[in-house]
């Protein structure tokens, strides 16, 4: 996958030391931009190389500087300390990990469980964050959510039979055509998604793969996260996006716009262009 843009812009990896270890980061350079930063936060599984189409997106549409961290226990980042961490404790990483790279003000993008750390992280440090932009937010009740707890992440390690390459392979292969992904029948088909060809789909089991041990901690976290709750404390200016043309997404992401002091549902084609232009719109 190419990681550069137009002109000087280029989309570089490195890491920042936090007390847990090095987390690791990618970032554009090269532009000279003194705008504040947009910070993008990453779903699970996987990494920040999933944002990196996105990032490229964002790059030609004008955007501010970018930069996009792989959260604890995922990609290249060191795992997370306590056994189980929540959401609260992945936000405060990231809050630190930034102030290691010196950046005090900031907007913030977070997808599925990146869109319930940068939630936390708007709760936590209001004052630093201009604009906060949440893709996929949202709650299980209190069935499904055990459902998930018990069998969505299960803990991993590697087998002497390499059983974790096969089953990381169907891990992310099945997500991408039911939800939950190990209830394979009609009713739980997710139609509106496509399954991603071979490239990304090697490309998100190496991801995974890469953090076996700790690849559900973050997971676990995001099923018990109080969102509606949550959000409704948090005062930044926030936009929900939702899929254009997905009257279900609009109406969940509108009632969670309606219970906040300060939020907005945004409709957005799910086309990374069209996402990357909109994102570029609401953080100028």
């Amino acid at each position: 996958m190419a990681e550069e843009g137009p002109d000087r812009m280029e989309i570089e990896r490195g890491f920042v030391r936090i007390a847990e270890g090095q987390m690791h980061l990618r970032r554009t350079t090269g532009s000279g931009d003194s705008r504040p930063p947009l910070v993008l936060l990453h779903p699970s599984p996987g990494s920040s190389i999933q944002l990196v189409p996105l990032m490229e997106a964002l790059v030609a549409a004008g955007a501010s500087p970018l930069i996009a961290l792989d959260t604890l226990g995922n990609g290249d980042s060191a795992a997370p300390v306590p056994d189980t961490p929540d959401i609260a404790y992945f936000a405060d990483a990231a809050l630190r990990a930034l102030d290691a790279l010196g950046i005090t003000r900031f907007h913030l993008f977070g997808a599925l469980t990146g869109a319930r750390m940068a939630c936390e992280m708007a709760v936590m440090a209001p004052d630093r964050i201009g604009q906060l932009i949440l893709e996929g937010m949202g709650e299980f009740d209190a069935q499904l959510q055990a459902l998930l707890l018990d069998r969505y992440a299960p803990e991993m390690a590697p087998h002497d039979y390499g059983y974790q390459l096969l089953w990381a392979f169907n891990f992310v292969r099945d997500q991408a055509t039911h939800f939950p992904y190990f209830l394979r029948d009609p009713a739980h088909r997710t139609m509106s998604r496509a399954v991603p060809d071979a490239d990304e789909l090697h490309m998100r089991a190496v991801e995974v793969l890469k953090a076996l041990r700790t690849y559900h901690k973050s997971y676990r976290a995001a099923f018990t996260y109080p969102g509606r709750a949550r959000l409704a404390a948090v005062t930044v200016p926030t936009s929900l996006l939702a899929a254009q043309g997905n009257a279900g997404a609009i109406a969940d992401q509108l009632s969670y716009a309606d219970g906040m002091a300060n939020g907005q549902l945004v409709e957005c084609s799910p086309a990374v262009a069209d996402k990357a232009a909109t994102i570029s719109r609401l953080i100028r």
